[in-house]
C-alpha cells in the first residue's frame, strides 16, 4: 500500500498578502535594499515558504507591478471616482511603476506599458490622452509623500484635480525638443551623456563603456574622470540640483506670483527632463551621504512651493498634496512629449488648482 502524503494547504490570501507587503517594502526602501529574507521575516513565514509562492525577487517585483496595474486599468475602465479610490489604496504603485519597474526585463516592461497605454486610450475615447496621462501622474504623486487627510477630503481634492486636468486641451504648434549646447570639457560631456542615458535607460542598464562611447572615448578612459558609476550619478544629480536652485528656487524665494513660478518651473522641466527623470528614478541609488543631500534639497524645494501656493484657510497637508501633484504632472508631461513648455504649464496649473 502506497503511503499518502498529507496535502499542504496554503492559507487563503497569502499570495495577495505577500504582494501587498512586497510592494510596500519596495516602495519604502527601494527594490535593491529589500531581500527575500526581509520579506519573509515581515510576513512571519520562512524563506522556503516564500519561495513556494515566488521563484525569486524579480518575479515578485513583476507580480507586484502587475497587481497594481490590474487595479489601475480596472479603475480607468470604470471611470468616475474609481481611479481616485485606487490611488489612495495603492499609494505605492506610482513609485513601483516609475522607478522599480525599470528593473524588469525589456520584454516584460513593454507588455505592461502596452496594457497601460491601451487602458488610457480607451478611457479617453481616442481624445484627451495627454490629459489622462496627467491625471495618472497627479494621482501617482501620492507615492511621493505620506500626507494624511480625511478620506472624504482626499477624494474631493483628487476628483477636483481630475476634472481640471481633463479640461485642459493642448493647442498651438509642437515645440522642437530643446537643443542643449555641447559641453566644452570632457568631464562635462560625460555628465551630460550620463544624465540622458540614466533617464532613458535606467542606471542599472548603463555601463561605463556606454558612457564613454557616448562621448567618443573608451570605458577605461571614463575612470580618469570618475572613479565609479555611482560617482557619475552623484555628479549628475548634484549639478541638476544646482540648476534647479538657481533657476526655480530663487524665483520661489523671491515671492513671484504663482502663475509666473509655475511657468518658470514648466520651462525648466521641458529643458531638463532628463535630469528630472533621473532624479525621480535614481536618487535611491546614491550613496547615503549623497542621498541625504538630495532628499534635503527636495524638502527645501517643496517647502518653497508650499509657502507660495498655500491659500487662506487651507491646511498645510492639503497644500502639499496639490504641490506634489503639480510637480509630478509637470515632470511627467515634459517627459512624455507634450507640445512644449506652455502645455506643461497648463497641465501643471490644473494639477495645482492655480
Amino acid at each position: 500500500m502506497v503511503e499518502q502524503r498529507p496535502v499542504v494547504r496554503r492559507p487563503p490570501g497569502r499570495r495577495a498578502r505577500i504582494l501587498t507587503v512586497a510592494a510596500g517594502r519596495f516602495h519604502r526602501d527601494g527594490y535593491h535594499r529589500v531581500s527575500m529574507a526581509d520579506l519573509a521575516a515581515e510576513l512571519g513565514i520562512t524563506a522556503p515558504a516564500l519561495y513556494r509562492h515566488f521563484r525569486g525577487k524579480p518575479e515578485l517585483l513583476r507580480c507586484a507591478v502587475e497587481s497594481g496595474l490590474d487595479a489601475v486599468c480596472a479603475a480607468l475602465a470604470a471611470d468616475g471616482p474609481a481611479l481616485a479610490e485606487v490611488a489612495l489604496e495603492r499609494r505605492e504603485f506610482g513609485t513601483l511603476w516609475q522607478r522599480d519597474a525599470r528593473l524588469l526585463p525589456p520584454a516584460e516592461r513593454a507588455v505592461l506599458r502596452r496594457r497601460l497605454r491601451a487602458a488610457v486610450r480607451e478611457a479617453g475615447g481616442g481624445e484627451a490622452e495627454s490629459a489622462w496621462w496627467a491625471v495618472l501622474s497627479g494621482y501617482g504623486s501620492l507615492s511621493h509623500h505620506t500626507m494624511a487627510l480625511p478620506r472624504r477630503r482626499y477624494l474631493e481634492l483628487l476628483d477636483g484635480m481630475r476634472e481640471r486636468l481633463l479640461a485642459v486641451r493642448e493647442s498651438g504648434p509642437v515645440a522642437a525638443a530643446p537643443a542643449l549646447p555641447a559641453p566644452p570639457a570632457r568631464r562635462d560631456a560625460l555628465v551630460a551623456a550620463a544624465t540622458r542615458l540614466f533617464h532613458r535607460r535606467g542606471y542599472d542598464n548603463v555601463s561605463m563603456e556606454q558612457l564613454g562611447a557616448a562621448v567618443g572615448i573608451t570605458g577605461p578612459s571614463v575612470y580618469k574622470h570618475f572613479g565609479t558609476k555611482a560617482a557619475v550619478l552623484a555628479e549628475v544629480l548634484l549639478r541638476g540640483r544646482e540648476r534647479l536652485r538657481a533657476e526655480v528656487v530663487t524665483v520661489l524665494d523671491g515671492r513671484a506670483d504663482l502663475a509666473t513660478a509655475v511657468a518658470v518651473f514648466a520651462d525648466f522641466a521641458w529643458r531638463e527632463r532628463d535630469y528630472l527623470g533621473a532624479m525621480l528614478s535614481e536618487t535611491e541609488r546614491l550613496a547615503p551621504a549623497d542621498r541625504r543631500a538630495a532628499l534635503d534639497f527636495r524638502r527645501e524645494f517643496l517647502r518653497a512651493w508650499v509657502r507660495l501656493a498655500r491659500t487662506e484657510g487651507e491646511s498645510e497637508a492639503e497644500t502639499r498634496v496639490r504641490v506634489h501633484a503639480m510637480i509630478a504632472v509637470a515632470i511627467d508631461t515634459a517627459r512624455s512629449g507634450a507640445r512644449g513648455p506652455a502645455a506643461v504649464a497648463a497641465f501643471a496649473r490644473a494639477a495645482l488648482g492655480a
